[in-house]
């Protein structure tokens, strides 16, 4: 079914890619909202740093604020999923158990759930640099940089492991969407 040139003929779906700062993760996400758009879906891209500016303001990055903050990110997504959106969430979520409460939130509600990681080595990550936070760490200017002296727990059982370092994003993209065809969601 069509309304007003969008297809509501797919389910919803949050499609959480998680890895290192750095890593790929919202570039890719942009990419593959594009293709998801000229296909006629609706789409969001919930990115962690945008969401941490207005609906996590004032969390640090405790292991306590960065739970808070991934949990907030899940019930947007999964509201926005459980509603027949495309939800594409670029966001770290570090902790394996972060990431768990998001899947079982989604579960709860019978909403597709998809977790890719993005697993691009912390050297190329640290080269690309996009935010500066890797030079602002070896400076001693921060401390906490996920990967580097603060943990990341990467997921032992994604749906997905994409190495985004040894393809373009175009190809990272079709991978991810062609897994969304496959799952019968796109």
């Amino acid at each position: 079914m069509k309304q007003q040139g969008i297809c509501t003929c797919w389910p919803g779906t949050t499609l959480w890619l998680t890895g290192l700062p750095s890593a790929g993760k919202t570039t890719l996400a942009h990419e593959l909202a594009g293709r998801l758009r000229a296909d006629g879906r609706r789409v969001e891209v919930l990115d962690g740093d945008e969401i941490r500016s207005f609906l996590s303001a004032g969390l640090g990055f405790s292991r306590a604020d960065r739970d808070a903050n991934v949990q907030r990110i899940g019930l947007v997504a999964e509201v926005l999923a459980r509603n027949g959106v495309m939800a594409l969430v670029p966001v770290i979520a570090p902790y394996a158990v972060s990431r768990a409460a998001v899947r079982r939130r989604h579960e709860s509600s019978n909403t597709p759930y998809l977790e890719v990681h993005v697993a691009t080595p912390v050297e190329v990550c640290s080269e690309r640099d996009v935010k500066g936070l890797y030079a602002r760490q070896a400076a001693g200017e921060i401390t906490g940089l996920t990967g580097v002296d603060d943990p990341y727990e990467a997921p032992e059982k994604p749906d997905l492991r994409i190495e985004t370092h040894t393809q373009t994003v175009q190809e990272s993209a079709a991978v991810l969407h062609t897994l969304l065809t496959e799952r019968g969601l796109a």
